[in-house]
């Protein structure tokens, strides 16, 4: 094991840009007070988008699953980050002092000893260390791994870490919000281009690809998710890959991108008609667009999650007739695309300034045809700030 000493603040140099130091030690004092709230002793954090939020590094070795990284953070005092060899020159360069490493690989221990020295070593008020067990949260380890270490604690409980964890992530600070603003506006650019390269004739494939070019050119970070997707009328669906189909007249295409800057996320689809449109599919498009407008509208600091998709429900419905389908209309955005709160009758999380939201109403109006509006809000005292411009109420056409 090599074991770094403490150093001097002023070695930190910035590795996250739009972050200073202050920012992540503000991280951890928030941290604390929820986690003494919660009673737990500290939060062991292995996934990349918790590990990037405490610490403030990016790497592409996060795509590997044969080295864990651990950063363990306890309810006083700062971070330790327990990490494989090869990482440490990443980790020195964050403003993280007590740095533990081991040669990895090594299958027979990758870093389990040195996780549990290090909760053991953790002052015991409560003997609870949480953990990314729950609520859309995921172990950047093995469970064999995290089985060997709550063997391997002696008075110590590894309990569930999400509550704490996402009241603290689901609050953005000015400078995530300006990450996630980017993101936005870098998609949006490439979205108003749409109608001048995609033409009648062209495929699903080739104009993912064209969009992704573009996303490139704008400066995107990684595109982990872009969705292009068509049918007459509209997509029957809209999670499946790109196709050779190529997009003809009476089409809806659908586009959508969860593109990134720095780790954060926009998350937002836009509508094109390929040729002419239908007047069920004018009707749909109008619907939605107008239940979109409730949820913004609605979605404002005190209210629920909850009401927000209640809103918007009924603006979906006409004459007395339920027209929504949806599980859910919207989610948190940030590290992740979709994060809590679940914009879903049964979350009763209230709204707070300082949240992300996608408000994301759908109507599949006839069998098989989908039709979808997803707009990004910033949560403020006085309400819902659109980050993403605005869909137009009319359909941009492709001919």
């Amino acid at each position: 094991m090599k074991r770094q000493s403490r150093r001097a603040n002023s070695m930190y140099q910035e590795t996250d840009p739009g972050f200073t130091s202050a920012e992540f030690h503000a991280r951890v004092s928030r941290a604390q007070e929820l986690m003494a709230k919660q009673r737990m002793d500290g939060l062991l954090l292995t996934s990349m988008d918790n590990i990037r939020y405490f610490v403030g590094i990016d790497s592409t070795f996060w795509e590997s699953y044969t080295r864990p990284w651990f950063v363990l953070v306890p309810s006083a005092g700062n971070p330790v980050a327990i990490i494989p060899e090869i990482g440490r020159a990443i980790i020195e360069q964050t403003w993280i002092e007590d740095i533990r490493s081991w040669p990895s690989p090594r299958p027979e221990d990758e870093g389990t000893s040195l996780v549990i020295s290090a909760i053991s070593e953790l002052p015991r008020r409560h003997g609870r260390v949480g953990a990314e067990l729950g609520m859309e949260l995921r172990l950047g380890m093995p469970v064999t791994q995290l089985n060997a270490i709550v063997g391997g604690l002696r008075g110590v409980e590894i309990v569930d870490g999400a509550k704490p964890i996402w009241l603290l992530r689901m609050i953005k600070s000015s400078a995530e919000v300006k990450k996630i603003k980017t993101a936005v506006d870098i998609a949006g650019t490439v979205y108003d281009q749409v109608p001048g390269f995609v033409k009648i004739g062209d495929s699903e494939r080739t104009i993912l690809r064209e969009f992704r070019a573009r996303l490139n050119a704008e400066g995107a970070g990684a595109i982990p998710t872009l969705i292009c997707r068509s049918d007459v009328g509209g997509p029957f669906e809209i999670t499946g890959g790109p196709r050779e189909r190529p997009i003809a007249d009476g089409d809806l295409l659908f586009i959508d991108t969860g593109t990134t800057v720095d780790g954060y996320f926009c998350d937002y689809d836009r509508n094109f008609q390929v040729g002419k449109e239908t007047d069920a599919l004018v009707f749909a498009h109008e619907r939605v667009w107008k239940a979109n407008e409730v949820g913004i509208n609605a979605a404002k600091p005190g209210v629920t999650a909850g009401y927000v998709f209640e809103q918007m429900a009924k603006a979906l419905s006409s004459g007395g007739e339920y027209l929504n389908s949806n599980g859910r209309m919207g989610h948190g955005l940030g590290l992740r695309i979709t994060e809590p709160p679940s914009v879903r009758l049964e979350d009763h999380t209230v709204l707070e300034p300082g949240m992300v939201l996608c408000i994301e109403p759908a109507l599949e109006y006839e069998p098989g045809k989908i039709v979808l509006h997803e707009e990004t809000v910033l949560i403020t005292d006085d309400g819902a700030h659109l980050l993403t411009p605005r869909a137009p109420k009319q359909l941009p056409q492709i001919r």
